[in-house]
């Protein structure tokens, strides 16, 4: 009996210090995740059970694995995170500070990826490569840029700081900054050069096209009217 109790207390311990460790060195990815998703009640909600985090604590394992050639065992543990979270990250991957994936399910990084500070991606969205060639093949990512759910950023490009794209956006050519991208294939609006609301509604995602129609309707209507 007094030896389960003192097996308690010391697992209680290592958790106790486990939950401090992670609250010191991805404090500011914590603070991240509250400010970005306003469903975070609280550091130990975020800490136990947001995958998005445990998703970056075993990338950030993983990633220095890979930067001294251990790449075996950095790729076994980003399967590992990969089996735990249903977020793929590979760890040859670059990733900036206060990084989130809200709810994260099936979202997939791919190996030469570089991500700026202060990016959000959301669940099903893909970061991938074209075709099998070597080297640089994946996006670019700049920051404070939101990756809507489901969205595909595809191929060597850049995506510029401030920008938006919208939710099943296929993108494959560069995103100029503080842009918002829409459509099959992406398609880009301006955003009149200010800055990106991380918040945005994505309802309220601007589509050119319909723009367009807009205007062109808008004329018609002035000139049925003379």
């Amino acid at each position: 009996m007094v030896c389960a109790i003192n097996i308690i207390i010391i697992l209680a311990i290592l958790v106790a210090i486990k939950l401090t460790l992670i609250s010191i060195f991805f404090y500011s990815d914590i603070r991240a995740v509250q400010k970005m998703d306003p469903a975070a009640k609280s550091f130990l909600e975020i800490i136990l059970l947001y995958q998005g985090l445990h998703a970056l604590i075993v990338y950030r394992i993983a990633h220095a694995l890979y930067r001294i050639h251990l790449f075996l065992l950095a790729r076994a543990l980003s399967q590992m995170g990969r089996f735990l979270t249903g977020i793929e990250i590979h760890p040859g991957a670059r990733i900036g500070k206060r990084f989130f994936v809200d709810h994260g399910m099936g979202v997939v990084i791919g190996e030469t990826t570089i991500i700026g500070d202060d990016v959000l991606l959301y669940q099903g969205s893909t970061l991938g490569g074209t075709g099998i060639v070597k080297g640089k093949r994946h996006p670019t990512i700049g920051n404070n840029v939101v990756v809507g759910a489901g969205a595909k950023v595809l191929g060597n490009i850049t995506i510029g700081d401030n920008s938006y794209i919208g939710a099943n956006a296929v993108v494959v050519k560069d995103v100029p900054p503080n842009s918002t991208v829409v459509g099959v294939p992406g398609r880009i609006t301006k955003q009149d050069g200010k800055k990106m609301d991380i918040s945005l509604d994505h309802a309220r995602i601007l589509d050119p096209i319909m723009q367009s129609m807009e205007e062109l309707q808008s004329r018609i209507d002035k000139l049925e009217k003379k």
